[in-house]
């Protein structure tokens, strides 16, 4: 079969008086081809027909389609396999005698027919709305490579998003950088779209179940929440683009640093200027003031995104805190348990807690001495 450009070639050359025979010679194809398209009148697009030729496998098909549409209400590790359905086969169909390719080919076939594509819907977003995920990626912290998270928060209206990074997906990683963001956009999102694996909180059917820590700061903030459903990642698409988009375009070349929250301080600094939105064709710079006219006022009093626990000193002058061992230089064979908090002084030590914030640690500074009365 010719392509268009052989046919139109074919037929200029007609028009400029050559011969069948001399335009065969030159393209070198058959005269009989030459004849066939200078013959044909209409070269309209067609709607191709696919033909489907008789097969040995005929006589099984009904079968292996009853077997296989009913796999569509079985779950999905227990469903037919081509292997299975030609092993079913040989072992119900004494006369059956095909090859196991001939069986897979149909199965696959008819496999793929089944399948329904999954259409959705896109949403609407409004200024003022956010969503929120985590992504991955690798740093130099103090010369030492390490992979760590990092909380992302865009805002779909106008495409700009921000990011903190952080050690791991606690809710305390998550109301910190929150915090942060808030407090140097000038207020608060209304809304807050999350995924249903971040550690604040998930789905479970119809219920919400809500970290406590998240829950008061939701409270403190009054900001709306919204949990995505489970494996449902276009309803908060945005930020899941925007999770690439800043692994690709700030953490290439690796980052190095050596305090992490400096580098969040620059972080929020960064991010696009004079970019134009991909949809809008207006400036994101102009479309996100848009955004925060739209924020609910932010409250400057200060919330303490880290948890308070109450650890006892262990025989060998150590503590245990999130499932971590930890052995500060300050502890005294006398105190048997010590409360841990962030920017809060108990009883006899000054304590600030950022495990599972900024890093896995805990900073320790001694506020009074000792007294005896410990037991």
């Amino acid at each position: 079969m010719l392509t268009m450009s052989q046919i139109n070639e074919i037929r200029e050359a007609f028009e400029l008086g050559k011969k069948v025979s001399q335009i065969a010679r030159e393209l070198e194809i058959d005269e009989k081809t030459v004849r066939k398209y200078l013959k044909q009148e209409d070269f309209s697009p067609t709607i191709p027909v696919v033909e489907e030729h008789t097969s040995r496998l005929d006589p099984y098909k009904p079968r292996i389609q009853q077997w296989l549409d009913g796999d569509v209400s079985v779950w999905y590790k227990q469903r037919h396999t081509a292997q299975r359905v030609y092993d079913r086969l040989k072992a119900e169909c004494p006369k059956f005698a095909l090859s196991y390719p001939t069986v897979q080919r149909f199965v696959k076939e008819y496999k793929r027919k089944l399948q329904q594509t999954k259409t959705i819907q896109e949403l609407v977003w409004y200024p003022g709305e956010a969503q929120v995920d985590f992504g991955e990626a690798d740093f130099y912290e103090k010369g030492v490579l390490c992979r760590k998270k990092y909380l992302t928060v865009s805002f779909p209206y106008s495409n700009r998003g921000f990011c903190q990074v952080f050690g791991g997906e606690t809710g305390e990683c998550v109301c910190q950088g929150l915090k942060d963001i808030f407090e140097y956009i000038g207020g608060v999102a209304r809304v807050l779209v999350f995924d249903n694996a971040t550690g604040v909180g998930r789905r479970v059917g119809d219920n919400i179940r809500e970290a406590q820590l998240f829950q008061q700061m939701r409270a403190h903030y009054g900001f709306l929440v919204r949990f995505c459903n489970p494996n449902a990642g276009h309803e908060k698409g945005n930020v899941e683009n925007k999770v690439g988009t800043v692994r690709r375009n700030w953490f290439v070349p690796i980052p190095s640093f050596d305090h992490v929250e400096q580098y969040n301080r620059f972080l929020l600094e960064a991010g696009p200027t004079d970019d134009v939105h991909y949809k809008k064709g207006r400036p994101i710079a102009e479309l996100f003031k848009e955004d925060q006219r739209a924020l609910k006022p932010f409250r400057f009093t200060k919330f303490r995104a880290g948890g308070i626990e109450v650890a006892r000193v262990q025989p060998y002058l150590a503590i245990a805190v999130s499932s971590h061992i930890h052995k500060p230089a300050d502890i005294e064979w006398r105190v048997r348990q010590i409360f841990l908090s962030e920017f809060l002084a108990i009883g006899n030590f000054f304590l600030k807690y950022t495990a599972g914030v900024f890093r896995r640690e805990i900073r320790f500074q001694r506020f009074v001495d000792l007294v005896n009365g410990f037991p």
